[in-house]
C-alpha cells in the first residue's frame, strides 16, 4: 500500500519538476512582419492595386453623378417614356457601381490574404528554427495570442526570429 502511495506521489511530483525546468519564450510577430522585405513589397503591391480600384470607383461615381445631374436638369422637359428609360439607366449605373465596389473589396481582401500566406509561412518556419535552437517548450506570439502576463523568466526571442530571417 505504501509503495502505491509513494509511486502516485512520485508520478505527481515528477511532472511538476519537469515543468519547473521547462523553458518558455515569447515574441511579437507584428514587430517582425513589419520589417520583412516581403511584407514591404506586398504592402506596396496592395497599395498600388487599391489605388487602381479607387481611381476606377471615382471614375464610375463621376459618371453616375453626371448622368444623375443631366436627368434632374431635363426631367421636366422629357417625355414620360424617355424619362423612365433614363431613370432606369441611372439606377442600373448605380447598381453596377455598387457591385463593382463590393467586387473590388473582395478582390483586395483575397489579394491581401494571398500575399500574407507565404509571409506567415516564412515567419512560422523561422519561429520553429529559433524554438529548436533555443530548446524552448513554447514560443508565445504576443501579437496573435492574448496573453495577459509575461514573466521575466520567459525569454523574448523576437530579435532572434528577426536574425533567423536575416533582418534587423
Amino acid at each position: 500500500m505504501f509503495k502505491k502511495i509513494a509511486f502516485a506521489v512520485a508520478m505527481f511530483i515528477l511532472p511538476l519538476g519537469a515543468m519547473a525546468q521547462a523553458k518558455f519564450a515569447h515574441m511579437n510577430s507584428q514587430e517582425v512582419i513589419s520589417v520583412m522585405p516581403e511584407f514591404t513589397k506586398a504592402q506596396a503591391d496592395l497599395d498600388a492595386m487599391a489605388k487602381k480600384y479607387q481611381e476606377e470607383m471615382q471614375r464610375g461615381q463621376e459618371e453616375l453623378n453626371k448622368k444623375y445631374q443631366e436627368l434632374v436638369q431635363q426631367q421636366d422637359s422629357l417625355p414620360k417614356n424617355i424619362l423612365e428609360r433614363r431613370q432606369k439607366e441611372v439606377q442600373d449605373l448605380a447598381q453596377r457601381q455598387e457591385q463593382f465596389q463590393q467586387e473590388a473589396y473582395q478582390a483586395m481582401e483575397k489579394a491581401r490574404q494571398d500575399a500574407m500566406v507565404p509571409i506567415y509561412k516564412k515567419l512560422d518556419d523561422a519561429i520553429q528554427a529559433v524554438g529548436q535552437a533555443e530548446g524552448v517548450v513554447y514560443i508565445f506570439d504576443l501579437a496573435r495570442t492574448a496573453i495577459p502576463f509575461v514573466s521575466a523568466q520567459s525569454t523574448d526571442v523576437t530579435a532572434k526570429v528577426k536574425a533567423q530571417l536575416g533582418i534587423k
